[in-house]
């Protein structure tokens, strides 16, 4: 199954957090933020990954999924 857009916009957002700091959040400007990226941050935060619906803070999945968006990244790097 490939990826859809939508996939490949959550897991560019999903890139931003860093994955060693619970206390580091994103936030996603509505007002000039690309319409992708919102609506992957609305997304993102309907699954559970994030804590708000522009960002905000990872929660444990999404601390999960960060970790695992970075292994996929190692691994299509090589």
């Amino acid at each position: 199954m490939p990826f859809s857009s939508d996939h490949i916009a959550e897991l560019s957002l999903l890139s931003q957090f860093e994955s060693s700091s619970g206390q580091a959040g994103i936030k996603v400007h509505r007002h000039d933020a690309a319409s992708e990226t919102v609506q992957a941050a609305e997304r993102l935060f309907a699954k559970g990954l994030i804590t708000q619906d522009d960002g905000g803070y990872l929660t444990p999945l999404g601390s999960e999924a960060v970790e695992l968006t970075q292994q996929l990244q190692s691994i299509l790097a090589t």
